[in-house]
């Protein structure tokens, strides 16, 4: 009976939906941290964002505000601010307005090897239907153009890093 009472009582919040991805990577993990702290590249290898932009100076850390213009479902232009930040591991976003939206990368380092983990979060507003739409439209093309994503930065990553190596011969 608590629990029913406590539950009515509680406001209604839009369902926040959250995408993954990852992708295995043949470089050094630094080697794809430092693309990822690159946020002025993002829409090079993010096929869902228009632009990216810092607002302050200096390296990314925690603290870090970044204006990002996206398919991601919201204003035209959201701002983040770096809310979790291990330097070589972990860039997580929040957004400035939202709590619910988020961009998380994770780097896990094996040796030569790394595996780079992504997570997408937004709210879809408008209820049962709005939700139903968004999972039909915008989620699903979001979803494929995240994974697509990461293999686009896998590429960037290992050539990257065979040409440092190739360089290193000379």
């Amino acid at each position: 009976m608590l629990a029913s009472q406590i539950s009515e009582t509680r406001p209604a919040r839009p369902p926040s939906v959250a995408l993954r991805s990852s992708q295995d990577i043949v470089a050094e993990p630094g080697a794809a941290f430092k693309l990822i702290c690159e946020v002025e590249k993002w829409p090079v290898w993010l096929s869902f964002l228009r632009s990216a932009r810092r607002l302050d100076r200096g390296p990314l850390a925690l603290g870090s505000e970044v204006a990002i213009r996206s398919a991601i479902p919201g204003e035209t232009e959201e701002l983040y601010e770096v809310d979790a930040f291990l330097d070589g591991h972990i860039v997580a976003l929040v957004g400035a307005y939202s709590v619910r939206r988020r961009i998380d990368f994770r780097i896990e380092g094996r040796g030569e090897r790394s595996k780079v983990f992504a997570r997408l979060s937004y709210p879809s507003y408008g209820g049962f239907w709005g939700g139903l739409l968004d999972r039909l439209t915008a989620r699903r093309r979001l979803e494929s153009a995240l994974g697509d994503s990461l293999v686009h930065l896998k590429g960037l990553v290992e050539f990257d890093s065979a040409r440092q190596e190739a360089l290193a011969d000379f």
